[in-house]
């Protein structure tokens, strides 16, 4: 996902001369190309991450639009204060940009687990939320969020996921939902990184004899709603998957659509409960501990299913 990020942004680059890129002093190596490139659309801040977002925030009022990036929780939760204050109560044209979001940092820790950032951006007003699925869908969207006015925060994975669409997502028109796997008996709702689990779930559920429709949700904020709308229209029971709190977030997002749609569908949500995450290591084992891998999202579905 990342070096989708960069590929995407160079040519966005290419085009307009007043994107700044601001790194919170990391990612040199995805983000050499950029800075070799553009040298003077490149800024590293330093381990200063109110200081890059108030920066970001100075240089938008000169017409520019700046991006921020960092890992995890830094561009975010440690700068949450600036980014309300400064950018999103001025409709600053800002970007933020996480690289590693849920567990990517699984072996470092809690502070390093971002599994809150969605609900917490989410609520901030004015500000609009990706979370790509796949290097494919990171590819469609940067154009898009770089034309959006004002706040956007993009939520990536790390390196190395895998190619989920068949097909380049080409003329993507936010906030759609792409379908991956059509279903009749259930449908599982996913956004970030985790669509890998929701895809290879769907493939096990349909050994066990149910056909899962498989939706991927570029865009949380806003949610297509039309999309959820058709769902409730074919379907009992929705599944979300996320790789952060079910508090607020991608789930909850669901959930306020179907409620006020009055269907009487089901909404069944997968990810970390009201916790923290207090275990540590690889990324596939913390979704194995907290019950949001491909087996847990197959076995869960098929439970309530049942009931």
């Amino acid at each position: 996902m990342r070096d989708a990020f960069v590929r995407a942004l160079m040519r966005q680059a290419k085009e307009d001369s007043r994107l700044v890129l601001i790194t919170g002093d990391l990612g040199f190596g995805v983000l050499k190309p950029f800075w070799e490139t553009y040298p003077n659309q490149f800024i590293n801040a330093g381990i200063a991450e109110q200081a890059m977002t108030g920066m970001a925030a100075g240089l938008s009022r000169t017409g520019r639009t700046v991006i921020t990036y960092s890992i995890g929780n830094f561009p975010t939760m440690r700068c949450l204060e600036q980014i309300r204050n400064d950018c999103a109560y001025h409709d600053a044209n800002v970007k933020i940009v996480c690289v590693g979001g849920g567990f990517v940092y699984g072996s470092l820790g809690m502070s390093h687990h971002a599994t809150e950032d969605i609900a917490v951006l989410r609520a901030l007003p004015g500000v609009t939320v990706f979370a790509p699925g796949d290097p494919a869908e990171v590819e469609a969207v940067v154009p898009k969020m770089l034309s959006v006015p004002g706040v956007c925060y993009l939520r990536l994975g790390r390196g190395g996921e895998p190619m989920l669409h068949q097909e380049p997502v080409e003329n993507w028109k936010m906030p759609e939902a792409l379908v991956l796997r059509k279903g009749t008996d259930v449908a599982i709702l996913s956004t970030g990184g985790i669509l890998t689990q929701a895809v290879s779930a769907g493939e096990m559920l349909e050994k066990n004899g149910i056909s899962a429709e498989i939706i991927s949700f570029p865009c949380v904020k806003p949610i297509d709603r039309r999309t959820i709308e058709g769902l409730c229209s074919r379907f009992a029971h929705l599944v979300t998957v996320e790789e952060h709190t079910i508090v607020g977030g991608f789930g909850s997002a669901v959930c306020e659509v179907v409620a006020e749609l009055g269907t009487g569908t089901r909404v069944h949500r997968i990810g970390m409960e009201d916790i923290y995450s207090t275990v540590v290591g690889t990324q596939q084992y913390l979704r194995s501990n907290y019950h949001m891998n491909d087996r847990a999202i197959c076995d869960r579905t098929m439970a309530w299913l049942k009931a």
